[in-house]
């Protein structure tokens, strides 16, 4: 497979700007999550990558290949990526087997070149090639669809939002088998999605798109624990903001003094917003003493039971009567009404105040 290079890439609809100088950068076998609210952009990039768009600026390369750029746009047929629609678009008169050789030569696709092969690699069992689409759940047209990507041996695999039409439990299988079937082909894919939980479980790294800007990549756990901004921040799992004071390398806000995952860009000092993940808020039991020694008090709230894990509202028993928010496992989960105690475990982000 092959790497991607995106440089100075910008697109204009009706004179509306809808992406801004893209520069990015996917290594071979690398699986690229692009992540983005609705309407930033990240439908027309791959648009723009697949050749179903032409560019207004910038160029694309595709393993030292130039694709698009300075005047250049090569035919989407011509760029051997392979392309996964949102709900596999298999089609309903042709065959399991004969949708996944529609894109080969006259001689393969008579031969059925590669089916059995390609069915295993997607998890399906080779008999299904002989059934019609409309025979199969939602998932396994899924994987039909990415093991038609595969067959012509692209040298990229697009997937544009492959599980949004699925249903929880089909989508955490579905998604789980074409993330290896992916690996097994040494593929280079980059997957389009909106769905953060699905873009830190598969990406090996994620590239989150903001307004039509590429505002953060890095590993999933990076963009996690640190993310640039405070809206991606709050975008990216949920957040627990909190007015403190920075000093050096750590934070003093209403949950003490804590560590900083990694010091401020600026002078290292100053006004912050202390940022946190409700996890790290941990509850303490009936006698226990919190590692470092800070423990706060608190009134339980509000308790929203999940299951595995509880999302539990607290107010902090301060004078300024602070809300927060934890999440705790649900063997463990409290009541409403109360009181606790409360300690903070992990680094902190902090963003510097205007």
């Amino acid at each position: 497979m092959s790497e991607l290079r995106i440089r100075g890439l910008r697109k204009s609809f009706d004179g509306h700007p809808v992406l801004h100088g893209i520069d990015l950068s996917v290594e071979r076998g690398t699986l690229l999550a692009l992540l983005g609210p609705s309407g930033s952009g990240k439908t027309t990039l791959l648009r723009l990558l697949c050749g179903f768009e032409r560019a207004d600026g910038g160029s694309v390369e595709i393993d030292g290949r130039r694709v698009a750029g300075d005047g250049l746009h090569v035919p989407s047929e011509q760029r051997r990526i392979g392309y996964v629609p949102q709900e596999g678009a298999l089609f309903p008169h042709l065959s399991v087997a004969d949708n996944i050789v529609f894109g080969l030569p006259r001689t393969q696709r008579r031969a059925r070149h590669r089916v059995a092969e390609l069915l295993e690699l997607v998890g399906l069992p080779t008999h299904f090639g002989e059934r019609a689409p409309q025979q199969l759940s939602g998932g396994q047209q899924q994987r039909v669809a990415l093991a038609r990507a595969l067959a012509p041996a692209p040298t990229l695999v697009m997937l544009d939002e492959p599980f949004s039409s699925l249903d929880a439990a089909l989508r955490v299988e579905t998604r789980q088998a074409v993330a290896s079937a992916l690996a097994a082909a040494g593929a280079t894919a980059v997957l389009v999605t909106h769905d953060q939980s699905e873009a830190l479980s598969l990406g090996h790294e994620v590239a989150v798109l903001w307004n039509g800007r590429l505002i953060q990549t890095a590993t999933p756990e990076a963009l996690y624990r640190r993310p640039v901004t405070r809206e991606l921040a709050s975008f990216v799992g949920e957040a627990v903001l909190l007015p403190g004071m920075a000093q050096q390398d750590r934070a003093s806000c209403e949950l003490g003094d804590l560590a900083l995952a990694a010091p401020l860009a600026s002078s290292g000092h100053g006004a912050v917003d202390v940022m946190l993940r409700p996890e790290q808020i941990r509850l303490l039991r009936a006698g226990e003493a919190a590692r470092d020694g800070a423990a706060h008090d608190a009134l339980v709230t509000e308790v929203i039971f999940q299951g595995q894990d509880a999302s539990v509202a607290l107010q902090l028993q301060s004078a300024t009567r602070t809300m927060v928010r934890a999440r705790v496992p649900g063997y463990l989960c409290p009541q409403p009404g109360e009181r606790v105690r409360l300690t903070v475990e992990g680094e902190v982000t902090a963003y510097p105040r205007d």
